[in-house]
Protein backbone atom coordinates (compact mmCIF):
# COMPACT_ATOMS: atom_id res chain seq x y z
CA UNK A 1 0.00 0.00 0.00
CA UNK A 2 1.17 3.34 -0.53
CA UNK A 3 2.48 6.17 2.34
CA UNK A 4 -0.74 7.17 4.48
CA UNK A 5 -2.36 10.53 4.03
CA UNK A 6 -2.06 10.50 8.03
CA UNK A 7 -0.20 8.90 10.80
CA UNK A 8 -0.10 8.73 14.21
CA UNK A 9 1.15 6.19 16.92
CA UNK A 10 1.38 5.67 21.05
CA UNK A 11 2.70 3.67 23.72
CA UNK A 12 0.27 2.01 25.66
CA UNK A 13 0.62 0.26 28.91
CA UNK A 14 -1.48 -2.84 28.11
CA UNK A 15 -1.37 -6.40 26.60
CA UNK A 16 -2.28 -5.97 22.50
CA UNK A 17 -5.07 -8.19 22.82
CA UNK A 18 -7.08 -6.45 25.06
CA UNK A 19 -6.21 -3.00 23.08
CA UNK A 20 -7.06 -5.31 19.76
CA UNK A 21 -10.39 -5.86 21.63
CA UNK A 22 -11.00 -2.27 22.33
CA UNK A 23 -10.51 -1.34 18.59
CA UNK A 24 -12.34 -3.90 17.46
CA UNK A 25 -15.93 -3.14 19.05
CA UNK A 26 -16.79 -1.36 16.67
CA UNK A 27 -20.04 -0.78 18.40
CA UNK A 28 -17.90 1.50 21.43
CA UNK A 29 -15.29 3.12 19.16
CA UNK A 30 -17.48 6.64 20.18
CA UNK A 31 -15.91 6.30 23.60
CA UNK A 32 -12.72 6.95 22.18
CA UNK A 33 -12.70 8.01 18.50
CA UNK A 34 -12.30 11.64 17.74
CA UNK A 35 -14.65 11.99 15.25
CA UNK A 36 -16.77 9.24 15.52
CA UNK A 37 -20.52 9.66 17.36
CA UNK A 38 -22.03 5.89 16.91
CA UNK A 39 -21.78 3.11 14.93
CA UNK A 40 -23.81 -0.19 14.16
CA UNK A 41 -23.78 -3.24 12.30
CA UNK A 42 -25.49 -3.47 9.01
CA UNK A 43 -25.78 -6.71 7.46
CA UNK A 44 -26.23 -10.53 9.35
CA UNK A 45 -22.68 -10.25 10.15
CA UNK A 46 -22.07 -8.38 13.61
CA UNK A 47 -18.39 -9.26 14.70
CA UNK A 48 -14.99 -8.04 13.65
CA UNK A 49 -14.37 -10.27 10.81
CA UNK A 50 -13.33 -9.31 7.07
CA UNK A 51 -16.19 -8.62 4.67
CA UNK A 52 -18.70 -7.79 8.05
CA UNK A 53 -19.82 -4.44 7.26
CA UNK A 54 -21.37 -1.27 9.68
CA UNK A 55 -22.17 2.54 9.13
CA UNK A 56 -20.16 4.67 11.23
CA UNK A 57 -21.99 8.64 12.19
CA UNK A 58 -19.60 11.09 12.46
CA UNK A 59 -19.25 14.90 13.75
CA UNK A 60 -17.35 17.56 13.02
CA UNK A 61 -18.78 20.69 14.67
CA UNK A 62 -22.43 20.69 13.86
CA UNK A 63 -21.84 19.04 10.78
CA UNK A 64 -22.72 15.19 10.82
CA UNK A 65 -21.99 12.65 8.03
CA UNK A 66 -22.55 8.74 7.56
CA UNK A 67 -20.39 6.05 6.15
CA UNK A 68 -20.39 2.89 4.99
CA UNK A 69 -17.20 0.19 6.05
CA UNK A 70 -16.31 -3.01 5.19
CA UNK A 71 -13.78 -4.68 7.75
CA UNK A 72 -10.83 -6.10 5.53
CA UNK A 73 -8.49 -6.95 8.22
CA UNK A 74 -9.40 -8.67 12.26
CA UNK A 75 -6.18 -9.94 13.03
CA UNK A 76 -6.77 -10.58 16.98
CA UNK A 77 -3.62 -8.48 19.29
CA UNK A 78 -2.39 -7.65 16.09
CA UNK A 79 -4.25 -5.88 13.06
CA UNK A 80 -7.54 -3.79 12.64
CA UNK A 81 -8.46 -1.96 9.33
CA UNK A 82 -11.87 -1.49 7.91
CA UNK A 83 -12.51 0.45 3.73
CA UNK A 84 -14.69 3.78 4.30
CA UNK A 85 -17.30 4.27 1.30
CA UNK A 86 -19.89 7.34 1.35
CA UNK A 87 -23.61 5.29 0.59
CA UNK A 88 -21.54 2.22 0.40
CA UNK A 89 -20.32 2.80 -2.63
CA UNK A 90 -17.83 6.13 -3.27
CA UNK A 91 -14.55 5.52 -2.44
CA UNK A 92 -13.52 7.59 1.24
CA UNK A 93 -10.48 6.02 3.12
CA UNK A 94 -8.95 3.57 4.30
CA UNK A 95 -8.25 3.15 8.29
CA UNK A 96 -6.16 0.82 9.83
CA UNK A 97 -4.47 0.01 13.15
CA UNK A 98 -1.34 -1.88 13.73
CA UNK A 99 -0.25 -3.57 17.19
CA UNK A 100 3.18 -4.38 18.16
CA UNK A 101 4.07 -5.91 21.32
CA UNK A 102 6.40 -4.05 23.25
CA UNK A 103 8.10 -4.80 26.61
CA UNK A 104 5.85 -2.71 28.53
CA UNK A 105 2.27 -3.11 26.76
CA UNK A 106 1.76 -2.59 22.83
CA UNK A 107 2.81 0.35 20.08
CA UNK A 108 -0.33 1.11 18.41
CA UNK A 109 0.02 3.19 14.53
CA UNK A 110 -2.84 4.48 13.57
CA UNK A 111 -3.22 5.27 9.61
CA UNK A 112 -5.50 6.22 6.88
CA UNK A 113 -5.26 6.17 3.14
CA UNK A 114 -7.52 9.24 1.58
CA UNK A 115 -9.21 7.70 -1.42
CA UNK A 116 -11.64 10.10 -2.41
CA UNK A 117 -11.32 11.45 -6.35
CA UNK A 118 -11.39 15.46 -6.67
CA UNK A 119 -15.23 15.71 -6.80
CA UNK A 120 -15.55 13.68 -3.58
CA UNK A 121 -12.96 15.64 -1.96
CA UNK A 122 -14.71 18.93 -2.60
CA UNK A 123 -18.19 17.63 -1.85
CA UNK A 124 -16.58 15.87 1.34
CA UNK A 125 -14.96 19.13 2.08
CA UNK A 126 -17.92 20.62 2.52
CA UNK A 127 -20.13 18.20 4.22
CA UNK A 128 -17.44 17.64 6.57
CA UNK A 129 -16.75 21.66 7.31
CA UNK A 130 -12.80 19.95 6.59
CA UNK A 131 -10.79 21.65 3.91
CA UNK A 132 -7.35 19.70 5.01
CA UNK A 133 -8.42 16.18 5.49
CA UNK A 134 -4.78 14.80 5.98
CA UNK A 135 -4.16 17.56 8.58
CA UNK A 136 -7.32 17.35 10.76
CA UNK A 137 -7.07 13.15 10.22
CA UNK A 138 -3.66 13.24 11.97
CA UNK A 139 -4.73 15.99 14.67
CA UNK A 140 -7.67 13.55 15.14
CA UNK A 141 -5.51 10.47 14.99
CA UNK A 142 -3.42 12.11 18.10
CA UNK A 143 -6.49 12.42 20.43
CA UNK A 144 -8.38 9.13 19.46
CA UNK A 145 -4.97 7.16 20.74
CA UNK A 146 -4.95 9.51 23.41
CA UNK A 147 -8.05 8.28 24.36
CA UNK A 148 -7.65 4.81 23.29
CA UNK A 149 -4.25 4.59 25.94
CA UNK A 150 -6.75 6.32 28.86
CA UNK A 151 -9.47 3.82 28.68
CA UNK A 152 -6.70 0.88 27.50
CA UNK A 153 -4.87 1.69 30.71
CA UNK A 154 -7.78 2.45 33.35
CA UNK A 155 -7.60 0.44 36.07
Amino acid sequence: MSVPSASASIEISAPPEAVYDLIADITDMSAWNAECERIRWVGPVREPRPGARFRGINRNGWRRWSTICTITAAEPGRTFAYHVRAEGVLDVAIWRFDITETENGCRVEQKTWDRRGRFMRVVGGLATGVADRAGHNAVNMRRTLESLKAVAERP
